[in-house]
């Protein structure tokens, strides 16, 4: 995946696990609340394999 790509799904990945997490808290639901905080946490390592790869290249200039 490109850098990009990635940046946009981590963040993607991001908000739809903080809605999860704000319908858990307000239905009770504790499970919904537990997948919305993993699939936040998903999203912040896909964003931020994106950001390495653009420090990667830019250090290595490919």
């Amino acid at each position: 995946m490109s850098s990009t790509t990635d940046k946009l799904k981590g963040a993607a990945n991001e908000v739809a696990g903080n809605v999860k997490q704000g319908v858990g808290k307000a239905t009770g639901n504790e499970k919904l609340q537990a997948e919305g905080k993993a699939q936040e946490l998903k999203g912040e390592a896909q964003r931020t394999v994106g950001e390495t790869k653009d420090v990667i290249k830019d250090k290595t200039g490919l």
